[in-house]
């Protein structure tokens, strides 16, 4: 998802509270930057921040943490997420998702992957982050238990990820082919799947575990 240039793109990046530009001196140090011991959700690929807003309102308790490439996308969303001056439990990542074990020691409790690019050219598979390449980077991030949420409206995507988190140990506890018409509550819409949902366009949807050894 790529935005045209937002206007003072860079004084918006360089003045936020939210955005956490020096992320490799947080590593293994979230819990400071939080001033407390709460749980770490991340979002990889949060888009203009829909998902990772509202679920920081609604989970106060929470730590949450999102992540994105694009700087244009970025600072859409710390103008969107800076209207609610009240929240405390949310920072921002500029950062390429390969990226992800320079900004995170064994400290994350849980991993969303909402609409994430779906590479459907097989030479680009390891590029999905869903792929073994990537499962190996989460391994390394996360605190004991591995939790990942994942939401696609890409089938392809989604059947290969069935395949690579069985291969990698997790444990498929809620799988489906059609998210809305589920029986999986509190489920919190990304600004895609408002628009895939008006246009009538299946959400897949999993939650994968892996207990620690």
């Amino acid at each position: 998802m790529r935005l045209r240039n937002v206007k003072n793109k860079e004084e918006i990046l360089n003045s936020s509270s939210l955005l956490i530009l020096d992320y490799e001196k947080k590593k293994g140090k979230w819990k400071d930057e939080f001033k407390n011991d709460n749980p770490i959700y991340i979002e990889i690929g949060m888009g203009k921040g829909d998902f990772i807003l509202e679920n920081a309102l609604r989970y106060p308790n929470i730590n949450f943490i999102g992540i994105e490439k694009y700087d244009s996308i970025v600072a859409r969303a710390i103008q969107k997420i800076e209207t609610n001056n009240e929240i405390q439990n949310l920072r921002l990542l500029r950062m390429d998702a390969k990226e992800i074990e320079n900004a995170f020691g064994n400290e994350v409790d849980r991993i969303y992957l909402n609409f994430s690019d779906p590479w459907p050219k097989k030479r680009h598979s390891e590029r999905r982050l869903t792929s073994n390449t990537f499962l190996k980077k989460y391994d390394n991030i996360f605190k004991s238990d591995k939790t990942i949420i994942m939401k696609t409206d890409n089938i392809n995507l989604f059947e290969y990820s069935l395949v690579t988190l069985s291969n990698n140990g997790y444990i498929l506890n809620k799988v489906s082919l059609d998210l809305h018409n589920s029986d999986i509550e509190n489920n919190i819409m990304t600004e895609y799947e408002k628009k895939f949902s008006k246009d009538n366009i299946k959400i897949n949807y999993l939650e994968a575990k892996k207990m620690s050894n």
